[in-house]
Order: structure tokens, then C-alpha cells, then sequence
């Protein structure tokens, strides 16, 4: 897991809890948030899993190169 990867899961979290202590509440205002906040963390962790497969098939390609 790279940090992008967890960047984005750690929002999810903070993300979710906001969106839980918005509708506890009936705060509208942080539920809202917390629900931008679970997309950001979405978005960011799909950024770090293409990084991840992006850095695996350089290893990939690197290591079938090595052996040609």
C-alpha cells in the first residue's frame, strides 16, 4: 500500500464518521461534508492503486527485459 493509498482510505474513514455524526445529529452541514470528504478519499485512494499497478508492471517489464 502506497501513501496515496492510504491518504484516501484515512479520509474514507474521517469521511464516513463525519457523514454517521451528521445524520446522529441532524447536522445536514456535516453530513454533507463527510460525504465530499468519503469521495475525495475514494478518488484519492483509486489514484494510488493505478500508481501501485503502474509501478508493478514497470517491475514486470523490467525484470521480462533482464532475462531476454
Amino acid at each position: 500500500m502506497n501513501k496515496q493509498q492510504d491518504a484516501g482510505l484515512g479520509k474514507q474513514i474521517k469521511g464516513t464518521a463525519k457523514d454517521i455524526a451528521g445524520k446522529l445529529t441532524g447536522d445536514k452541514i456535516l453530513q454533507g461534508e463527510g460525504k465530499v470528504e468519503k469521495a475525495v478519499g475514494n478518488v484519492q485512494k483509486k489514484v494510488g492503486d493505478a500508481q501501485e499497478r503502474h509501478e508493478i508492471n514497470k517491475q514486470v517489464e523490467r525484470e521480462r527485459d533482464g532475462r531476454a
